[in-house]
């Protein structure tokens, strides 16, 4: 074989390559996309009313009438799980958008402009960085007080140095490039600077960050409902769930089974979100099909 015939088929294979993941891409965002649907129409999409007391149906185990089963109040168990995607899905989104947002603002500025703002900046983050996550979240949600508003901000207090440390490597290594020093001469301010040239070309890596997070932070958000430090009873809210029936999960494993498994979906379908979105942004497969 030639090194034609040889770059012809590597060719070929880069392009397969290419559908490919963009296939997954568009099957997983599809999936994604059905998940915030549901939790978007969740008061539509409830066969019963979620907090609906009825006694006499209580701890039925799934069948055609409740396809879920009920609980200790004879709740509607499938209501309840696509009630709480609202609470668990969006407070989620809220979460990373505000860490993603703040952590990346942070690190631009402290990677253009440097200084003693930078080194007190990072010295947080290392101390924030420093504590187990989790750990130190349940400690600041036990400050502020239970409620899914204070678990949301104790995790984003704990959460952000991740992106400030993307965004100020990146802008060290963005602000030294010859269009920089091109921009700065055309008359461009720090601020236009930052946000035409630098933010742009270093969206990727934070884009990327942000989708793997969701998996995670969705799991810490469940994690401290399910200690008592999220939502509180009687919300609806997967983790929540799972603590109000962990004690019968021998006995009525629907109980905890329910919402373990949508957590389990929601996690499986944003990660795997995330690691396509990467594979597709990946500056490798960025000039798949060209010769």
């Amino acid at each position: 074989m030639t090194n034609i015939e040889k770059k012809q088929v590597t060719v070929r294979t880069q392009k397969i390559r290419k559908s490919h993941i963009r296939q997954k891409l568009i099957f997983f965002l599809v999936l994604a996309w059905l998940l915030i649907l549901a939790a978007v129409f969740s008061d539509r999409l409830c066969p019963y009313d979620p907090n609906a007391q009825n006694l006499a149906s209580a701890m039925q185990p799934p069948g055609p009438s409740h396809l879920m089963g009920t609980d200790t109040y004879g709740r509607d168990m499938l209501s309840r799980v696509i009630s709480g995607a609202r609470a668990s899905i969006f407070s989620t989104f809220i979460l990373v958008a505000v860490i993603s947002v703040f952590g990346t603002a942070v690190g631009v500025l402290c990677g253009y402009f440097g200084g003693i703002v930078d080194s007190l900046m990072m010295r947080i983050s290392d101390i924030c960085l420093a504590f187990p996550g989790l750990v130190f979240a349940m400690a600041v949600a036990a400050v502020l007080g239970g409620g899914i508003q204070n678990a949301v901000i104790a995790l984003a207090v704990i959460s952000w140095p991740k992106y400030s440390r993307i965004a100020r490597s990146q802008t060290l290594a963005l602000k030294n490039v010859p269009y920089i020093h091109a921009a700065i001469l055309a008359g461009d301010s720090a601020g236009q600077l930052m946000i035409r040239h630098i933010l742009p070309n270093m969206l990727g890596p934070v884009l990327v960050t942000a989708m793997l997070d969701i998996g995670t932070m969705m799991m810490e958000l469940a994690g401290l409902s399910f200690l008592g430090l999220g939502a509180q009873i009687p919300t609806a809210e997967w983790g929540s769930m799972m603590s109000t029936g962990r004690s019968m999960l021998q006995t009525y494993p629907w109980v905890v089974l329910s919402p373990g498994i949508a957590i389990f979906l929601s996690v499986v379908i944003f990660n795997l979100l995330g690691d396509t979105v990467r594979d597709y942004l990946d500056p490798k497969n960025s000039h798949f099909g060209r010769a």
